[in-house]
């Protein structure tokens, strides 16, 4: 029985955790680092092979060894953030639970027997919560303070440092952990500050989430790269095909001054799943309600990845969109089908906008609910002739409460809809949370599908076995961008005769595709024929 590894050994180079990871999840194939490109793969550095760096053999963010003075500076710039970490000038959004969290851990493990990760990996301990969240309180105990400025830099200092990126990109940030913790402290919280302390100190985070990420947001206008006449000409062709399918006339109003609400999707709605965004477009025109999409410069795009990485980051796009509805003169915001967007705008701004910038925002699930419980639309729910199996987002769902609302709807829309065990807030993260659905170099689009994606899938599998109605063919309602992009690869990882006729999309689809004028039509040509 291999022995139990306690969080000092972090920093020793014998090679103990990743052959024995490598031989336990032998099914993941990581690129051979030696291929890839130095200057496209890694925000910053990127070497002859970055993940003997990483533990278990797939890495996050590239990093190559650092040697000599290289690994001494890095080491000793990672002190000084860690005293930054702690000082109200320069970390005012999360201080108050970051403190109680590396203060009050009693180690009773209860965070470890919730984390999705660390069960599905059969417990290894690279996973367990608390090993990531010691080391990073025994980092604080012995440099946390200017006493530890001067000390020398030992190998063991470098191989913790280094190796704390890599672990505090294993935690989808689904917070299930702070849910289960007796005293409330959150392992996530440890793992997002981790990840804040190296991309403001050193310059490192995935290039999904910076490079592609943030900073193309902040130049272009979305992560997707899409520029603005790019965004009109794909919403045009979108909005002529889906009037084509369900016979009914969507108007996008653009830039309206006044509107009752600004409407902002995650961009990658458009590109990847467009039924979304004109789905929400119809049901406001059939609604009456007055609205607008803004073609401004990351005024389109809900994303905002710095949620994960990066307070700065974060707070530049935040400010851009609320800016926005400012000039635009809206009264509120109403953020579409996507979950991190939900947590970024409606609850984390709120530490971060000023009183003279504030504008009221919301999620579009509980106006949604509204609409089709005081019964706006016809609805035929027997067109929805399949079963629907709701997946909960979790910065949605267990991070802002957002509960009922989607099971109204698929209550009056797809009654026959199936529950996930466990679901609500005790439900499974996707296993592409905190930008992870995002990620693909150094093999990690292998771990997040096949590790931290499993037990989601496992869960769908199980609640399509257990279906009564008959259906041959079932649809994954998961009201959030990247849990569908997610979803998606993880299925693409595990398919099989059993999940064949399983698709994945959205919620407000499912009313449109229950309209009798629809008449079914919106969703029929998503599964695959029957012969």
């Amino acid at each position: 029985m291999r022995r139990k590894l306690r969080p000092e050994e972090l920093g020793k180079w014998e090679g103990i955790l990743s052959e024995n990871l490598r031989s336990e999840l032998s099914t993941l194939k990581p690129e051979d680092a030696r291929k890839s490109d130095p200057v496209k793969d890694s925000m910053v550095w990127s070497g002859s092979s970055p993940i003997e760096r990483s533990l278990d053999g797939v890495s996050a963010v590239g990093m190559k060894e650092l040697t000599g003075e290289e690994a001494e500076r890095f080491v000793k710039s990672f002190r000084i953030g860690l005293r930054k970490l702690l000082n109200e000038s320069d970390n005012w959004t999360f201080l108050e639970p970051l403190k109680l969290s590396i203060e009050y851990c009693v180690q009773c493990l209860t965070c470890a027997d919730a984390c999705p990760i660390y069960i599905e990996s059969g417990r290894n301990p690279i996973y367990n919560p608390v090993l990531r969240s010691e080391a990073f309180r025994q980092a604080f105990a012995k440099w946390g303070s200017v006493e530890g400025e001067n000390d020398s830099v030992t190998e063991e200092d470098y191989r913790l440092t280094v190796r704390l990126i890599e672990l505090s990109y294993r935690c989808t940030l689904c917070r299930r952990c702070a849910q289960a913790c007796p005293l409330a402290l959150d392992n996530a919280l440890l793992s997002r500050e981790i990840r804040k302390l190296f991309s403001q100190e050193h310059g490192i985070a995935p290039k999904e989430l910076h490079r592609l990420g943030t900073e193309r947001q902040l130049t272009i206008g979305s992560s997707t790269g899409m520029k603005r006449e790019a965004l009109f000409n794909m919403v045009e062709f979108a909005r002529k095909d889906f009037e084509q399918r369900t016979g009914l006339s969507v108007e996008i109003p653009w830039d309206k001054e006044g509107a009752e609400l600004l409407l902002i999707h995650n961009a990658g709605e458009f590109l990847s799943w467009p039924d979304n965004p004109l789905s929400i477009a119809a049901l406001l025109n059939l609604s009456g309600i007055s609205w607008t999409l803004s073609s401004e410069i990351a005024g389109y795009d809900a994303v905002n990845y710095g949620l994960w990485y990066d307070d700065a980051q974060f707070a530049r796009l935040a400010l851009r969109l609320v800016d926005t509805a400012k000039r635009l003169n809206v009264k509120r915001i109403v953020v579409g089908e996507c979950g991190h967007a939900h947590k970024a705008l409606i609850v984390t701004a709120d530490r971060m906008i000023p009183p003279n910038l504030n504008v009221p925002r919301e999620s579009w699930l509980p106006l949604l609910r509204k609409l089709v419980v005081e019964g706006r639309f016809e609805i035929d729910p027997s067109l929805n002739d399949f079963d629907v199996i709701l997946h909960d987002p979790c910065n949605m769902v267990r991070n802002m409460g957002i509960v009922k609302p989607q099971r109204d709807v698929l209550d009056k829309v797809a009654p026959q809809w199936l529950e996930m065990t466990p679901h609500g807030v005790d439900g499974f993260c996707c296993g592409g949370g905190s930008g992870f659905a995002l990620m693909g170099s150094y093999g990690f689009k292998e771990w997040r599908t096949e590790i931290a994606g499993r037990v989601k899938w496992r869960q769908i599998c199980d609640a399509s076995r257990n279906r009564k109605s008959g259906y041959s063919r079932s649809y994954v309602c998961a009201p959030c961008s990247n849990c569908k992009g997610q979803l998606r690869d993880v299925k693409e990882a595990f398919d099989s005769e059993n999940t064949r006729q399983m698709v994945v999309g959205g919620l407000s689809e499912l009313v449109v595709n229950a309209m009798p004028k629809v008449g079914g039509a919106l969703l029929a040509g998503l599964w695959k024929s029957d012969n």
